[in-house]
């Protein structure tokens, strides 16, 4: 009786991975969440000094987020190690959820339709009037568009290096893999079928670097934990968290070579 019970349960979260207990995911939320907000809220400003320009703090800054989003890399890989007791690539691809998109009988192809779903549905969030204002020196389209930021850029090849690293590490290395590759699979056991909007609540909350996001975020980590979910693959949350680091990159590609 006790094995047919435990079945359902077994079917219900992800194979070949270790389902995570409540305790067990707040601990890896702060340890994501903590060194992001310290680092933008007191590394940062003890770095640059009481009397330092827009200009400085806006470098400070870039290179504190990117401390904590690479933080975020080691912390998955090693996570991930630490439980398969492997670091080869195919075990790293399969707990990870890297594969392509899978759903019954079916594998890839026309499954992919929906990443720019989810890309469309992450842009309405990002348009949509739900973001609190935000400190203009915090706010990195605000420092693109002003005369310190373009100054800040103009010719700076070593600037635009460190602003692509955060992308890579902020939405395909860093967030996305901690949150739909490492957590959401192994949230099943301890949420329910409430995975997916309970990733997506704790995606939005670990916005402790920038706040004023945190609404905005919410909503587009159940988009993106939503997707990977229903096909268990991260690599549909990736592409949609993706498209806005292309448009940032872009953006400041311009403004480098301006």
């Amino acid at each position: 009786m006790s094995t047919m019970a435990s079945a359902p349960a077994r079917q219900q979260t992800a194979p070949g991975v270790r389902q995570y207990s409540p305790v067990r995911l707040v601990a890896i939320w702060l340890a994501a969440a903590v060194p992001m907000g310290v680092g933008a809220w007191i590394v940062a400003p003890a770095v640059a000094g009481p009397e330092v320009g827009p200009r400085r703090f806006a470098e400070v800054l870039l290179y504190t987020m990117a401390a904590g989003l690479i933080w975020q890399f080691v912390l998955v890989v090693g996570l991930a190690g630490y439980e398969q007791r492997s670091l080869r690539p195919s075990v790293l691809r399969d707990a990870l959820w890297l594969n392509r998109p899978t759903t019954a009988g079916r594998r890839g192809g026309r499954l992919w339709w929906w990443a720019p779903v989810m890309v469309l549905g992450v842009a309405l969030v990002v348009l949509a009037p739900i973001h609190l204002p935000a400190p203009a020196e915090r706010d990195f389209g605000a420092v693109l568009g002003s005369d310190y930021g373009a100054a800040m850029l103009r010719g700076n090849w070593g600037i635009f290096a460190l602003i692509v690293v955060i992308a890579v590490f902020n939405t395909v290395l860093g967030e996305e893999l901690l949150f739909r590759g490492m957590l959401l699979p192994r949230m099943r056991g301890a949420c329910g079928r409430a995975d997916w909007i309970v990733n997506g609540i704790i995606f939005g909350l670990y916005h402790l670097h920038q706040p004023w996001s945190i609404p905005g975020s919410i909503a587009e980590g159940m988009i993106e934990a939503y997707g990977t979910r229903r096909l268990r693959s991260a690599w549909l949350g990736i592409i949609a968290h993706s498209a806005q680091s292309v448009v940032f990159i872009t953006l400041s590609l311009i403004a480098v070579l301006s």
